[in-house]
Protein backbone atom coordinates (compact mmCIF):
# COMPACT_ATOMS: atom_id res chain seq x y z
CA UNK A 1 0.00 0.00 0.00
CA UNK A 2 2.80 2.07 0.66
CA UNK A 3 3.79 2.19 -2.94
CA UNK A 4 0.42 2.83 -4.41
CA UNK A 5 0.11 6.52 -3.58
CA UNK A 6 0.55 9.42 -6.13
CA UNK A 7 2.35 12.20 -6.18
CA UNK A 8 -0.85 14.29 -4.76
CA UNK A 9 0.06 12.93 -1.28
CA UNK A 10 3.02 14.17 -0.51
CA UNK A 11 1.55 15.99 2.54
CA UNK A 12 -0.18 12.77 4.32
CA UNK A 13 3.09 11.88 6.10
CA UNK A 14 1.50 8.80 8.11
CA UNK A 15 0.89 7.53 4.18
CA UNK A 16 3.87 7.49 2.80
CA UNK A 17 5.33 5.44 5.60
CA UNK A 18 7.40 2.76 3.94
CA UNK A 19 6.05 0.53 6.92
CA UNK A 20 3.37 -0.36 5.94
CA UNK A 21 1.78 1.40 9.06
CA UNK A 22 -1.94 3.18 6.87
CA UNK A 23 -4.30 0.83 9.18
CA UNK A 24 -2.04 1.94 12.17
CA UNK A 25 -2.33 5.21 11.53
CA UNK A 26 -6.28 5.13 10.62
CA UNK A 27 -7.00 3.42 13.77
CA UNK A 28 -5.19 5.65 15.78
CA UNK A 29 -7.02 8.81 13.74
CA UNK A 30 -10.18 6.65 14.63
CA UNK A 31 -9.42 7.16 18.00
CA UNK A 32 -8.79 10.61 17.83
CA UNK A 33 -12.13 11.29 16.43
CA UNK A 34 -13.93 9.06 19.10
CA UNK A 35 -12.14 11.23 22.05
CA UNK A 36 -13.16 14.79 20.14
CA UNK A 37 -17.23 13.30 20.52
CA UNK A 38 -17.56 10.96 17.28
CA UNK A 39 -19.37 7.74 17.40
CA UNK A 40 -16.32 5.38 15.40
CA UNK A 41 -16.27 1.75 16.34
CA UNK A 42 -13.42 -0.89 15.62
CA UNK A 43 -16.11 -2.42 12.54
CA UNK A 44 -16.35 1.61 11.32
CA UNK A 45 -11.84 1.43 11.81
CA UNK A 46 -11.84 -1.88 9.63
CA UNK A 47 -14.55 -0.06 6.88
CA UNK A 48 -12.20 2.93 6.39
CA UNK A 49 -9.21 0.92 5.86
CA UNK A 50 -10.88 -1.59 3.30
CA UNK A 51 -12.65 1.30 1.50
CA UNK A 52 -9.10 3.30 1.14
CA UNK A 53 -7.90 -0.09 -0.22
CA UNK A 54 -10.48 -0.14 -2.70
CA UNK A 55 -10.32 3.24 -3.83
CA UNK A 56 -6.40 3.77 -3.49
CA UNK A 57 -4.60 6.68 -2.60
CA UNK A 58 -4.75 9.77 -4.50
CA UNK A 59 -4.70 13.16 -4.15
CA UNK A 60 -5.37 14.40 -0.31
CA UNK A 61 -8.77 15.41 -0.87
CA UNK A 62 -10.02 12.43 -1.91
CA UNK A 63 -8.43 10.47 0.90
CA UNK A 64 -10.24 13.16 3.02
CA UNK A 65 -13.49 12.20 1.34
CA UNK A 66 -13.22 8.38 1.87
CA UNK A 67 -12.56 9.10 5.58
CA UNK A 68 -15.29 11.53 6.17
CA UNK A 69 -17.83 8.90 4.32
CA UNK A 70 -17.05 6.18 6.87
CA UNK A 71 -16.34 8.06 9.91
CA UNK A 72 -19.26 11.29 10.18
CA UNK A 73 -22.63 10.36 10.63
CA UNK A 74 -24.29 13.70 10.94
CA UNK A 75 -23.31 17.43 8.88
CA UNK A 76 -22.98 19.04 12.55
CA UNK A 77 -20.00 16.59 13.09
CA UNK A 78 -17.98 17.84 9.86
CA UNK A 79 -16.31 20.21 11.47
CA UNK A 80 -14.78 17.98 14.40
CA UNK A 81 -13.39 16.20 11.44
CA UNK A 82 -12.32 18.67 9.19
CA UNK A 83 -9.73 19.86 12.34
CA UNK A 84 -8.86 16.38 13.43
CA UNK A 85 -7.45 15.82 9.56
CA UNK A 86 -6.01 18.63 9.39
CA UNK A 87 -3.97 18.09 12.42
CA UNK A 88 -3.44 14.34 12.21
CA UNK A 89 -2.41 14.57 8.79
CA UNK A 90 -0.27 16.93 8.46
CA UNK A 91 3.04 17.51 7.09
CA UNK A 92 6.20 16.50 8.73
CA UNK A 93 9.27 16.34 6.89
CA UNK A 94 11.97 17.68 9.26
CA UNK A 95 13.86 19.47 6.49
CA UNK A 96 11.45 21.58 5.39
CA UNK A 97 10.79 22.29 8.83
CA UNK A 98 14.70 23.33 9.39
CA UNK A 99 13.97 25.34 6.42
CA UNK A 100 11.69 27.55 7.71
CA UNK A 101 12.91 27.60 11.07
CA UNK A 102 16.68 29.06 9.47
CA UNK A 103 14.93 31.71 7.14
CA UNK A 104 14.09 35.24 7.93
CA UNK A 105 10.75 35.98 8.95
CA UNK A 106 8.65 38.63 7.59
CA UNK A 107 6.49 40.45 11.05
CA UNK A 108 2.92 39.49 10.46
CA UNK A 109 0.53 42.10 11.38
CA UNK A 110 -2.77 40.69 10.45
CA UNK A 111 -5.47 40.36 13.60
CA UNK A 112 -5.79 36.59 14.58
CA UNK A 113 -7.42 34.34 13.89
CA UNK A 114 -10.48 33.18 14.92
CA UNK A 115 -10.80 29.23 16.36
CA UNK A 116 -12.50 27.23 14.30
CA UNK A 117 -15.54 25.01 15.47
CA UNK A 118 -14.17 21.50 17.10
CA UNK A 119 -11.00 23.22 17.32
CA UNK A 120 -11.02 23.00 21.24
CA UNK A 121 -12.31 19.68 21.29
CA UNK A 122 -9.76 17.56 18.94
CA UNK A 123 -7.00 19.71 20.65
CA UNK A 124 -8.41 18.51 24.25
CA UNK A 125 -8.26 15.20 22.00
CA UNK A 126 -4.36 15.01 21.16
CA UNK A 127 -3.35 16.56 25.13
CA UNK A 128 -5.21 13.29 26.11
CA UNK A 129 -3.61 10.73 23.85
CA UNK A 130 0.18 12.40 24.98
CA UNK A 131 -1.23 12.18 28.61
CA UNK A 132 -2.27 9.02 28.85
CA UNK A 133 -1.56 7.30 32.14
CA UNK A 134 0.55 4.33 32.23
CA UNK A 135 -1.03 1.04 31.89
CA UNK A 136 -0.26 -0.51 35.35
CA UNK A 137 0.01 2.53 37.46
CA UNK A 138 1.79 1.94 41.57
CA UNK A 139 -1.24 1.63 43.69
CA UNK A 140 -0.95 4.89 46.30
CA UNK A 141 -1.09 4.24 49.87
CA UNK A 142 -3.66 5.63 51.48
CA UNK A 143 -2.54 8.36 54.03
CA UNK A 144 -5.76 10.20 54.84
CA UNK A 145 -9.30 8.76 55.11
CA UNK A 146 -11.52 11.33 53.15
CA UNK A 147 -14.62 9.89 52.92
CA UNK A 148 -16.79 12.41 55.04
CA UNK A 149 -15.18 15.44 52.79
CA UNK A 150 -16.55 17.10 50.08
CA UNK A 151 -15.64 15.23 46.69
CA UNK A 152 -14.44 16.62 43.93
CA UNK A 153 -17.56 17.40 42.14
CA UNK A 154 -19.26 19.14 44.68
CA UNK A 155 -16.06 21.46 44.82
CA UNK A 156 -16.49 22.08 41.20
CA UNK A 157 -20.17 22.73 41.89
CA UNK A 158 -19.26 25.48 43.99
CA UNK A 159 -16.51 27.00 42.12
CA UNK A 160 -17.25 30.19 40.41
CA UNK A 161 -16.94 30.10 36.86
CA UNK A 162 -14.83 32.83 36.78
CA UNK A 163 -12.18 31.18 39.06
CA UNK A 164 -12.08 27.83 36.90
CA UNK A 165 -9.37 26.70 34.69
CA UNK A 166 -9.74 25.61 31.17
CA UNK A 167 -9.99 22.02 32.34
CA UNK A 168 -12.63 22.98 34.85
CA UNK A 169 -14.29 24.38 32.30
CA UNK A 170 -14.45 21.92 29.88
CA UNK A 171 -15.46 19.24 32.82
CA UNK A 172 -18.69 22.67 33.48
CA UNK A 173 -19.74 22.41 30.20
CA UNK A 174 -20.07 18.24 30.07
CA UNK A 175 -22.51 18.76 33.01
CA UNK A 176 -24.51 21.80 31.89
CA UNK A 177 -25.32 19.36 28.74
CA UNK A 178 -26.33 17.37 31.10
CA UNK A 179 -28.36 19.05 33.29
CA UNK A 180 -31.90 18.84 32.74
CA UNK A 181 -34.57 21.76 32.81
CA UNK A 182 -37.92 20.94 33.70
CA UNK A 183 -40.28 24.06 32.82
CA UNK A 184 -43.72 23.82 34.72
CA UNK A 185 -46.24 23.27 31.73
CA UNK A 186 -49.35 25.67 31.82
CA UNK A 187 -52.35 25.52 30.01
CA UNK A 188 -53.07 26.45 26.40
CA UNK A 189 -56.25 26.97 24.64
CA UNK A 190 -56.10 24.09 22.37
CA UNK A 191 -57.51 19.96 23.32
CA UNK A 192 -56.54 16.28 23.31
CA UNK A 193 -57.65 13.03 23.74
CA UNK A 194 -57.96 12.14 27.42
CA UNK A 195 -58.97 8.55 28.29
CA UNK A 196 -60.68 9.68 31.44
CA UNK A 197 -64.12 11.12 31.57
CA UNK A 198 -63.41 15.39 31.60
CA UNK A 199 -65.03 17.21 28.63
CA UNK A 200 -66.90 15.12 25.99
CA UNK A 201 -65.57 15.80 22.41
CA UNK A 202 -68.99 15.44 20.29
CA UNK A 203 -67.21 15.84 17.33
CA UNK A 204 -64.76 12.83 17.78
CA UNK A 205 -67.76 11.00 19.54
CA UNK A 206 -70.10 11.55 16.28
CA UNK A 207 -67.07 10.32 13.73
CA UNK A 208 -66.32 7.38 16.13
CA UNK A 209 -70.13 6.22 15.64
CA UNK A 210 -70.25 6.47 11.90
CA UNK A 211 -68.04 3.26 11.93
CA UNK A 212 -71.11 1.29 13.50
CA UNK A 213 -73.61 3.54 11.24
CA UNK A 214 -74.53 5.40 14.07
CA UNK A 215 -76.23 2.31 16.07
CA UNK A 216 -73.79 2.59 18.92
CA UNK A 217 -72.23 5.86 20.27
CA UNK A 218 -69.56 5.57 22.81
CA UNK A 219 -68.65 9.51 24.24
CA UNK A 220 -65.24 10.52 23.23
CA UNK A 221 -63.49 12.59 25.92
CA UNK A 222 -60.74 15.29 25.78
CA UNK A 223 -59.00 17.79 28.17
CA UNK A 224 -56.91 20.77 28.12
CA UNK A 225 -53.77 20.79 26.46
CA UNK A 226 -50.66 21.71 29.09
CA UNK A 227 -47.20 22.46 27.08
CA UNK A 228 -44.17 24.27 28.80
CA UNK A 229 -44.34 27.73 28.03
CA UNK A 230 -41.85 29.31 25.63
CA UNK A 231 -38.81 30.81 26.70
CA UNK A 232 -37.09 33.89 26.31
CA UNK A 233 -33.31 34.23 27.55
CA UNK A 234 -31.50 37.94 27.27
CA UNK A 235 -27.96 37.57 27.66
CA UNK A 236 -25.89 40.47 28.84
CA UNK A 237 -22.22 40.33 26.58
CA UNK A 238 -20.72 43.20 28.41
CA UNK A 239 -17.25 43.38 29.40
CA UNK A 240 -18.29 42.92 33.13
CA UNK A 241 -20.34 39.48 32.10
CA UNK A 242 -17.76 37.90 29.72
CA UNK A 243 -16.82 35.20 32.19
CA UNK A 244 -20.30 34.42 32.69
CA UNK A 245 -21.72 35.09 29.09
CA UNK A 246 -20.18 32.19 27.41
CA UNK A 247 -20.64 29.34 29.56
CA UNK A 248 -24.29 30.31 29.64
CA UNK A 249 -24.88 29.89 26.18
CA UNK A 250 -23.90 26.97 27.02
CA UNK A 251 -26.29 26.03 28.90
CA UNK A 252 -29.09 27.69 26.55
CA UNK A 253 -27.72 25.36 23.92
CA UNK A 254 -28.21 22.20 26.26
CA UNK A 255 -31.62 23.92 26.42
CA UNK A 256 -32.39 24.27 22.78
CA UNK A 257 -31.49 20.90 22.23
CA UNK A 258 -34.39 19.44 24.26
CA UNK A 259 -36.95 21.97 24.18
CA UNK A 260 -38.64 24.21 21.58
CA UNK A 261 -39.95 27.50 21.36
CA UNK A 262 -36.80 28.66 23.13
CA UNK A 263 -35.49 32.29 22.02
CA UNK A 264 -32.22 33.85 22.81
CA UNK A 265 -30.84 37.22 22.77
CA UNK A 266 -27.49 38.96 23.10
CA UNK A 267 -27.45 42.52 24.50
CA UNK A 268 -24.92 44.92 25.03
CA UNK A 269 -24.82 48.08 23.20
CA UNK A 270 -27.15 46.55 20.69
CA UNK A 271 -29.73 43.64 20.76
CA UNK A 272 -28.63 40.36 18.59
CA UNK A 273 -31.06 37.91 17.67
CA UNK A 274 -28.48 34.52 18.01
CA UNK A 275 -31.41 31.61 18.14
CA UNK A 276 -30.76 30.73 14.65
CA UNK A 277 -27.16 29.90 15.42
CA UNK A 278 -27.45 28.25 18.85
CA UNK A 279 -29.94 25.33 16.67
CA UNK A 280 -26.55 24.17 15.38
CA UNK A 281 -25.84 20.43 16.79
CA UNK A 282 -22.62 20.94 17.79
CA UNK A 283 -22.04 23.43 20.43
CA UNK A 284 -18.58 24.43 19.19
CA UNK A 285 -19.88 25.20 15.95
CA UNK A 286 -22.91 27.27 17.46
CA UNK A 287 -20.65 29.13 19.98
CA UNK A 288 -18.88 30.25 16.49
CA UNK A 289 -21.69 31.21 14.78
CA UNK A 290 -22.60 33.61 17.47
CA UNK A 291 -19.28 35.46 18.24
CA UNK A 292 -19.54 35.83 13.98
CA UNK A 293 -23.10 37.29 14.46
CA UNK A 294 -22.73 39.83 17.31
CA UNK A 295 -20.48 43.16 17.03
CA UNK A 296 -20.17 44.51 20.13
CA UNK A 297 -18.93 41.49 22.14
CA UNK A 298 -17.32 42.57 25.55
CA UNK A 299 -18.02 46.06 25.21
CA UNK A 300 -20.11 48.85 27.06
CA UNK A 301 -23.66 48.33 28.15
CA UNK A 302 -27.42 50.08 27.67
CA UNK A 303 -29.82 47.82 29.20
CA UNK A 304 -32.86 50.25 28.76
CA UNK A 305 -31.92 51.41 24.81
CA UNK A 306 -31.56 47.08 24.34
CA UNK A 307 -34.84 46.19 26.33
CA UNK A 308 -36.63 48.61 24.41
CA UNK A 309 -35.30 47.22 20.92
CA UNK A 310 -36.39 43.96 22.22
CA UNK A 311 -40.37 45.56 23.77
CA UNK A 312 -40.91 46.81 20.17
CA UNK A 313 -39.31 44.50 17.95
CA UNK A 314 -39.44 41.16 19.34
CA UNK A 315 -42.09 41.39 21.93
CA UNK A 316 -45.39 40.40 20.27
CA UNK A 317 -43.80 37.60 18.74
CA UNK A 318 -42.30 35.64 21.06
CA UNK A 319 -43.83 36.55 24.45
CA UNK A 320 -47.34 35.17 23.75
CA UNK A 321 -48.76 31.86 25.64
CA UNK A 322 -47.24 32.96 29.45
CA UNK A 323 -43.44 32.82 28.41
CA UNK A 324 -41.17 33.10 30.92
CA UNK A 325 -38.07 35.32 30.68
CA UNK A 326 -34.71 34.66 32.01
CA UNK A 327 -32.70 38.31 32.10
CA UNK A 328 -28.61 37.89 32.84
CA UNK A 329 -27.49 41.12 33.38
CA UNK A 330 -24.93 42.68 36.13
CA UNK A 331 -27.45 45.72 36.12
CA UNK A 332 -24.26 47.97 35.51
CA UNK A 333 -26.49 50.42 33.34
CA UNK A 334 -23.94 53.45 31.43
CA UNK A 335 -27.14 55.76 30.34
CA UNK A 336 -29.95 57.13 32.18
CA UNK A 337 -32.71 54.78 34.56
CA UNK A 338 -35.42 56.54 33.00
CA UNK A 339 -35.88 54.84 29.91
CA UNK A 340 -34.79 51.35 31.91
CA UNK A 341 -37.47 51.94 34.50
CA UNK A 342 -40.31 52.03 31.44
CA UNK A 343 -38.93 49.00 29.51
CA UNK A 344 -38.52 47.10 32.14
CA UNK A 345 -41.79 47.27 33.71
CA UNK A 346 -43.62 46.79 29.83
CA UNK A 347 -41.20 43.56 29.35
CA UNK A 348 -43.18 42.30 33.14
CA UNK A 349 -46.10 43.11 32.22
CA UNK A 350 -45.65 41.23 28.79
CA UNK A 351 -44.21 38.06 30.31
CA UNK A 352 -45.89 35.85 32.77
CA UNK A 353 -42.28 35.30 34.53
CA UNK A 354 -39.52 37.64 34.54
CA UNK A 355 -36.25 35.89 36.57
CA UNK A 356 -33.19 38.28 36.81
CA UNK A 357 -29.86 36.23 37.12
CA UNK A 358 -27.01 38.30 38.15
CA UNK A 359 -23.63 36.70 39.22
CA UNK A 360 -22.89 39.75 41.52
CA UNK A 361 -24.86 37.96 43.97
CA UNK A 362 -22.05 35.64 44.50
CA UNK A 363 -20.84 38.38 47.37
CA UNK A 364 -22.62 37.67 50.68
CA UNK A 365 -22.91 41.24 51.52
CA UNK A 366 -24.43 42.39 48.26
CA UNK A 367 -26.30 45.68 48.02
CA UNK A 368 -28.56 46.84 45.52
CA UNK A 369 -26.76 50.13 45.45
CA UNK A 370 -26.05 50.77 41.79
CA UNK A 371 -29.09 52.55 39.91
CA UNK A 372 -29.50 50.59 37.53
CA UNK A 373 -30.21 47.54 40.21
CA UNK A 374 -32.24 49.84 42.32
CA UNK A 375 -34.49 50.48 39.33
CA UNK A 376 -34.73 47.09 37.88
CA UNK A 377 -35.57 45.09 41.22
CA UNK A 378 -39.21 46.45 41.77
CA UNK A 379 -40.15 44.63 38.37
CA UNK A 380 -38.65 41.71 38.70
CA UNK A 381 -40.70 38.53 40.55
CA UNK A 382 -37.25 36.27 41.04
CA UNK A 383 -33.41 37.74 41.97
CA UNK A 384 -30.98 35.07 41.35
CA UNK A 385 -27.42 34.07 41.44
CA UNK A 386 -25.83 32.99 38.34
CA UNK A 387 -21.89 32.24 38.58
CA UNK A 388 -21.92 28.74 39.34
CA UNK A 389 -23.11 25.37 38.53
CA UNK A 390 -24.99 24.86 41.58
CA UNK A 391 -26.80 28.09 41.01
CA UNK A 392 -27.85 26.60 37.67
CA UNK A 393 -29.55 24.17 39.29
CA UNK A 394 -31.27 26.03 41.73
CA UNK A 395 -32.50 27.71 38.33
CA UNK A 396 -33.83 24.67 37.10
CA UNK A 397 -35.45 23.38 40.00
CA UNK A 398 -36.89 27.07 39.99
CA UNK A 399 -38.45 26.94 36.60
CA UNK A 400 -40.38 23.11 37.46
CA UNK A 401 -42.11 25.13 40.13
CA UNK A 402 -40.49 25.25 43.27
CA UNK A 403 -39.51 28.52 44.25
CA UNK A 404 -37.86 29.74 47.47
CA UNK A 405 -38.04 33.13 49.70
CA UNK A 406 -34.60 33.38 48.94
CA UNK A 407 -35.31 34.57 45.37
CA UNK A 408 -37.56 37.43 46.26
CA UNK A 409 -36.16 41.11 45.09
CA UNK A 410 -38.25 42.60 48.23
CA UNK A 411 -35.10 41.60 50.56
CA UNK A 412 -32.28 43.70 48.34
CA UNK A 413 -35.20 46.52 48.10
CA UNK A 414 -35.56 46.51 51.90
CA UNK A 415 -32.30 46.26 52.74
CA UNK A 416 -31.00 49.13 50.86
CA UNK A 417 -34.13 51.48 52.73
CA UNK A 418 -33.31 50.51 55.58
CA UNK A 419 -29.56 50.92 55.31
CA UNK A 420 -28.13 54.35 57.06
CA UNK A 421 -25.78 56.18 54.91
CA UNK A 422 -22.39 57.17 56.37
Amino acid sequence: MASAHSAGTTDLAPVVDHGGRLADNILYFSRLLRRAGLKTSPQSTLDAVAAVEAVGIGARDEFRAVLAAIFVKRREEMAVFDEAFRLFWRKRDLVEKMIQMMSPKIADNRPPEKPKPGAARVDEALVAERQRPSKSPAQPELEIDSRETASASEVLRRTDFAQMTAAELAQARHEIARLALPLQSVATRRFEASPRPARIDRRATLRKSMRSGGDLMLPVFRTVRREPPPLVVLVDISGSMSAYSRIFLQFCHAIMERRRRVHVFLFGTRLTNVTRNLRARDPDEALAACSATVADWSGGTRIGGTLAAFNRVWGRRVLGGGAVVLLITDGLERDGVEDLEREIDRLHRSCRRLVWLNPLLRFEGFEALARGVKTMLPHVDEFRPMHNLASLGELAAALSGSTSGTSDPRRYLQRTETRRPI
